[in-house]
């Protein structure tokens, strides 16, 4: 599994203690950022954006995120079609969230009450995401096809209530997406030649070089 870190720039700091949490975890770790030392920024509009990207072009499987409260980091990722995503506080709701629900997404609160302790509850976390056997498993067990079922139609809905990939990005404001897009390691990873949806790629390219 491919799981791209994205927090914004309120918590550069807490980027090393995400990296540091998920070392020994089965998944392939794809830190986009906002790191320490990079004097571009990015901010929660533009981590949700993308979220979204890296979601629709299977860049990413799963996506890390959050912000100081984790709560306009939530917002602005679920502006986008195929994102599943929950707040993540504490181990039981990174043990509930990929037996019920299934998603893609999780968000951190990384400021607000990130004290003492607060690297190692992220570990007890992703420990409870990742664990083997989890996505998709229900709970309880005896109620795994319901929650399967509902999460699909869940994938349908989001589906029928959404712009295109495409159409969000010729939508948005044009600093948005360009600086995103910006961001070191962000175009490298977006592989823009090798982006199938003909409509997306033109608009990527676009707002790359507005």
């Amino acid at each position: 599994m491919k799981v791209a870190i994205l927090n914004e720039m309120s918590t550069c700091t807490r980027n090393a203690d995400i990296v540091k949490a998920l070392e020994g975890i089965d998944v392939e770790v794809i830190n986009v950022g906002m790191k320490e030392g990079i004097e571009q920024t990015l901010n929660y509009l533009q981590t949700g954006f993308l979220t979204g990207l890296l979601i629709n072009l299977k860049r990413a499987d799963f996506v890390i995120g959050g912000c100081g409260t984790g709560t306009g980091y939530i917002n602005a990722a679920l502006c986008f079609p195929n994102v599943s995503a929950t707040m993540c506080l504490e181990p039981i709701d990174a043990f509930l969230f990929p037996r019920i629900n299934a998603g893609n997404c999780i968000s951190l609160a990384l400021n607000k009450g990130y004290g003492w302790g607060a690297p190692e509850n992220l570990r007890f976390m992703f420990e409870r995401l990742f664990a083997p056997g989890g996505m998709g498993a229900g709970y309880p067990a005896e109620r795994k096809e319901i929650q399967n079922k509902l999460a699909q139609r869940l994938t349908d809905y989001s589906q029928a209530t959404h712009r295109s990939m495409a159409d969000c990005v010729k939508n948005l404001e044009t600093e948005i997406v360009r600086d995103a897009l910006h961001y070191p390691g962000v175009w490298e990873l977006v592989d823009i030649d090798n982006v199938d949806d003909a409509e997306l790629k033109a608009a990527l390219i676009e707002k790359y070089n507005a």
